[in-house]
């Protein structure tokens, strides 16, 4: 790191020991290697990063404050996503192709819907609960584009100003957040390949029957799906096959 830039995130969870260690280094600027037997000289420039306040915690007893004061040379609060509501449609935007090439699906656009219930959200995990929020949405979206009722909170509740569906009037991706905490509680007092077949089986239904698509939101080979496939065909279960004049595009050419 010398003669570099030295990225400390959440330094609020630090514990006292190494605020000590850090003070001396920025103080003195020596370090002690691990199994040397002198300090060893650096120059190095520090960023660090807190959700929490720093003053807070020193006042708390938690934070040193005397690091507190060789750190804080220039203050930067970065706003919280709630405060910034004109990045969340960008950043949406961002994570949909992410995710997308990730799990090997098409790009598909957020509907106007979908933007507004983006908007209204409050997002109090920032960010990283945008991210995982459009991660689940291009799991569960079905049609052209991802519609509000893809976007659910980890629970499978929608966003805040959008209403739920329930039962025959929900659409796909609704009913798939809807029955995720039931699928959950299924699988206790089962054996693993039991818990092993009703997920694979339960993916495969959620994609309407699109092999492609359920291998790669369960992380393996379609070979490998196939032959689970196979497995349980054998075994006298019904199998659900490709659902014809619903997927589009990318979706229709993996179907098989």
């Amino acid at each position: 790191a010398d003669g570099g830039t030295l990225l400390l995130d959440e330094i609020s969870e630090m514990d006292a020991r190494l605020q000590a260690k850090l003070l001396r280094a920025i103080q003195e600027r020596v370090i002690d290697r691990v199994g040397g037997t002198k300090p060893v000289p650096v120059n190095i420039r520090i960023i660090a990063t807190s959700n929490r306040d720093l003053a807070k915690a020193v006042a708390e007893g938690s934070f040193r404050e005397d690091l507190l004061y060789r750190l804080n040379v220039v203050n930067l609060r970065l706003p919280a996503l709630r405060e910034r509501p004109g990045d969340v449609a960008v950043l949406a935007d961002h994570f949909v192709k992410k995710y997308a090439a990730a799990n090997g699906v098409p790009v598909r656009p957020l509907s106007l819907d979908a933007r507004r219930a983006l908007a209204s959200h409050r997002w109090p995990g920032n960010v990283r609960e945008l991210e995982n929020a459009m991660h689940r949405a291009v799991l569960l979206a079905v049609g052209p584009e991802i519609d509000a009722e893809a976007i659910r909170l980890p629970d499978g509740q929608p966003l805040t100003g959008v209403t739920a569906a329930s039962g025959a009037d929900a659409g796909p991706a609704a009913r798939a957040a809807q029955t995720a905490d039931a699928v959950s509680r299924a699988y206790v007092g089962q054996t693993v390949a039991q818990m092993e077949k009703t997920l694979i089986l339960d993916t495969l239904t959620h994609c309407l029957g699109n092999r492609t698509h359920a291998a790669n939101i369960l992380g393996i080979s379609i070979r490998t799906l196939r032959n689970k496939l196979n497995e349980y065909a054998d075994e006298g279960t019904a199998i659900m096959a490709p659902q014809n004049g619903v997927a589009t595009g990318a979706y229709a050419n993996n179907a098989a």
